[in-house]
């Protein structure tokens, strides 16, 4: 059986669409999810969403036992929390930490990402459509 990959995304990421659509734009998560199983083909997709970072851990825990990838999108949890970054030190195989807007380009506290320190590969700044090129990568990095 093929392992899943994990898209997880974090607090706030329900309200895409109608959230600062300056930054963000007018895609939902909805159309986002459909986006990466479109682009995972037969690959199959695990996509949650939570504004608990518990829940984010748990399902970083059910990656390390069941997945071949994850694509987190950790939001705000990206620069304070120590639990979600020890969660993905454990995990074997290939994460991307995905950013719709790019944190570099915003406000200085969203500039250091702890995420980042243990990701395999960072994507920031590409939109909601960029979702669908980290699954292409996560699928080639799992054929090498």
């Amino acid at each position: 059986m093929t392992k899943p990959i994990f898209v997880l995304n974090g607090p706030n990421l329900n309200r895409l669409g109608k959230r600062e659509p300056e930054i963000y734009g007018t895609t939902t998560l909805a159309e986002i999810e459909a986006m990466c199983r479109q682009a995972a083909g037969d690959r199959p997709i695990r996509f949650h969403q939570s504004n608990a970072e518990h829940q984010l851990v748990d399902w970083v825990h059910e990656a390390i036992d069941e997945g071949s990838g994850i694509l987190i999108n950790p939001a705000g949890l990206s620069f304070r929390s120590i639990p979600l970054l020890d969660a993905l030190k454990m995990f074997p195989g290939p994460i991307v930490e995905f950013h719709i807007s790019n944190i570099h380009r915003r406000e200085e506290i969203y500039h250091k990402s702890l995420v980042s320190t243990v990701a395999t590969a960072v994507l920031a700044g590409l939109g909601p459509g960029g979702y669908a090129l980290a699954i292409k990568w996560l699928l080639d990095q799992m054929r090498e």
